[in-house]
């Protein structure tokens, strides 16, 4: 019996990308087993092998074609310098790689941190932001529990990764400087064969409609007919909304798709225009 070819993808076995990535496959109609401990597993109904490997392995990982395709951090592909290349952002895993100082640090610009000691796990992208701003700095790399460098006398100042900054707060810091943002991207190996190409076209086909859908609602409302006009010219829709007469004499339906920044705004736009039993939807997948 013939192999059928697979794409074979690396997602972070555990930390703050791996639920996430989990979740998005899924969301691509792509089956598998990510039972506990496991480090291989492939798609039942997708030609996909995936391998569960710490984030700092899968840039080396997917540039020495091991793997074809990977999702990780954005920080961790500038800090790693791999030739690999980014496909797609993901719109998940969003953070930022930030400067942060002891709250009696007397901080003004980055120029202060001339001469300082600063800990990080990312000397790489620090020594590079430090080298566009012509300063010098002392950079000690340490792995974990960079943001108690400061309390035990190793470095002035630190840089790490901040979500929303309550490690640094409880520690006695202050994010003074955001060195770099980031989110999860899918990444590539810049050789890939015919058939790993055309896997990787129909994966990202999958996950552009799942990240599309996400930031969009479906919308519908009955309306008075002849507040038609004004209410469709709110609702444009992918192309335009969809109306459709009610039983009810003088009233028409009208489906469509909102963004989802501008939701509240337009709801309240419909309420005024004389809209009325608004149902909002969520959409699993959108194909344009």
């Amino acid at each position: 019996m013939m192999n059928t070819k697979k794409l074979k993808i690396a997602l972070q076995k555990s930390g703050r990308l791996s639920e996430e990535s989990h979740k998005l496959l899924k969301k691509c109609g792509i089956s598998f087993s990510n039972g506990l401990g496991k480090l291989r597993t492939e798609a039942t109904n997708f030609p996909l092998e995936i391998f569960f490997l710490r984030d700092d392995d899968i840039p080396e990982y997917v540039a020495d074609g091991v793997a074809d395709v990977g999702i990780v951090g954005e920080n961790i592909i500038f800090e790693d310098e791999r030739n690999v290349e980014t496909i797609e952002k993901l719109g998940f895993g969003k953070c930022r790689l930030s400067l942060a100082v002891p709250k009696n640090f007397d901080y003004e610009t980055v120029q202060n941190f001339e001469g300082k000691r600063i800990a990080t796990t990312y000397p790489n992208i620090l020594r590079t932001f430090f080298a566009k701003k012509n300063v010098n700095t002392d950079i000690h790399t340490i792995s974990g529990s960079v943001e108690i460098a400061p309390s035990i006398g190793l470095a002035d100042a630190v840089c790490d990764l901040v979500s929303s900054g309550s490690t640094l707060f409880t520690n006695g810091l202050r994010e003074v400087e955001i060195v770099l943002n980031s989110e999860a991207v899918l990444i590539a190996n810049n050789n890939l064969d015919e058939t790993a190409q055309k896997l990787l076209e129909k994966l990202l086909f999958r996950i552009k409609a799942v990240n599309a859908a996400k930031q969009n609602k479906y919308i519908l409302l009955n309306a008075p007919n002849e507040k038609l006009n004004e209410i469709t010219e709110i609702l444009p829709g992918m192309k335009s909304p969809t109306v459709m007469p009610l039983a009810e004499k003088g009233w028409s339906s009208v489906h469509s798709v909102i963004n989802e920044n501008d939701f509240w705004e337009v709801v309240e736009s419909l309420k005024k225009k004389g809209a009325e039993g608004i149902l909002v939807l969520s959409i699993d997948q959108m194909i344009q």
